[in-house]
């Protein structure tokens, strides 16, 4: 059994659910063959978010670990290739903090590559009949904060771990009201099964086109 460490957040601003967490435990409770899931909620705060992710890193000695959050208004689930070094907060966090152009880490590097082959993942999902897209920007609030502390941290301390991050449209009850890109949490769930899978046993990515503007 591969050990797996899924994470999604907390609620963040004024939300009552988070679609990121209602997809990851679902994957938690039925998990794919093979693998051992444990799902992690993250607190949506800079700088504590990381350190509970060290903290079960350190606790469940994962071979893999990929975080999820959730990007409102985007169509499809995303995998992150790129986390930059750079807090530049839109709003504030739910401790009330608000960073403005702050490196994450101040002597890391400006940016890390996740280590997971983003278009074999993105593959895995379309084929489960779910849209997929490769993102190359995971903002910069919390999530990106997370995903590149996680990198990071393989990258100086872990090196035999594999990690990433995905972004997932918000959930249906969240957005009747605007008409927004959404996907129901079983649906989201079934997309980071599939992920999963193909994260685990891909180690090269595969030569598809899925470069983008944005």
């Amino acid at each position: 059994m591969t050990r797996v460490l899924l994470t999604g957040f907390e609620p963040f601003d004024g939300a009552t659910a988070n679609a990121s967490w209602e997809a990851v435990r679902l994957v938690a409770d039925a998990p794919p063959p093979g693998l051992a899931v444990t799902a992690v909620r993250l607190s949506c705060v800079f700088g504590l978010a990381a350190e509970q992710l060290r903290a079960a890193i350190a606790e469940l000695d994962p071979a893999l670990v990929l975080c999820v959050g959730v990007a409102d208004g985007r169509p499809d689930l995303t995998v992150e290739r790129i986390a930059v070094n750079l807090d530049d907060a839109r709003i504030p966090d739910n401790a009330g903090r608000q960073p403005i152009d702050r490196p994450i880490e101040p002597t890391g590097p400006a940016a890390y590559f996740t280590t997971l082959p983003v278009k074999a993942c993105v593959a895995a999902v379309r084929a489960a009949g779910l849209p997929a897209s490769v993102s190359h920007t995971a903002g910069t609030f919390v999530c990106n904060h997370v995903f590149y502390r996680l990198m990071h941290l393989i990258a100086t301390e872990r090196p035999a771990v594999r990690g990433g991050f995905v972004h997932l449209p918000a959930l249906p009850e969240q957005v009747l009201a605007a008409a927004r890109p959404c996907l129901p949490a079983a649906t989201a769930a079934s997309g980071l099964r599939a992920l999963l899978t193909a994260a685990t046993f891909h180690r090269a990515d595969l030569p598809l086109v899925g470069g983008a503007l944005h």
